[in-house]
């Protein structure tokens, strides 16, 4: 069970890190035309501790928590790092959908 769980966590990080560079390539080019005026992509009570305008300290601070995890095993680690998991899949396609419209 942990073998696969671990395995899952593993590809949507990959995901994320795949889908963060080009999201962030995008905030770069709408930074450019002063359209992404914003200092950070989520809020201070969203339960990450990096706050940054670009997907990749996020994703970094979720594998950073994979790690811990791993070495450990803590249920409440887990939990806080599917949750945030869930939290940038869901930013992450918000972004992709508008950005892909304009």
């Amino acid at each position: 069970m942990n073998i696969q769980l671990e395995q899952k966590l593993i590809e949507n990080i990959s995901q994320l890190l795949k889908r963060s560079i080009v999201a962030d390539s995008a905030l770069g080019e709408l930074r450019a035309d002063k359209k992404a005026n914003f200092t950070a992509i989520f809020p201070k009570d969203a339960g990450f501790k990096s706050t940054a305008d670009s997907f990749q300290p996020y994703i970094e601070e979720i594998a950073d928590e994979l790690l811990i995890w791993q070495q450990n095993k803590d249920q409440q680690v887990l939990v806080t790092l599917v949750k945030k998991i869930e939290k940038l899949f869901k930013v992450m396609a918000e972004f992709e959908g508008h950005y892909q419209q304009k």
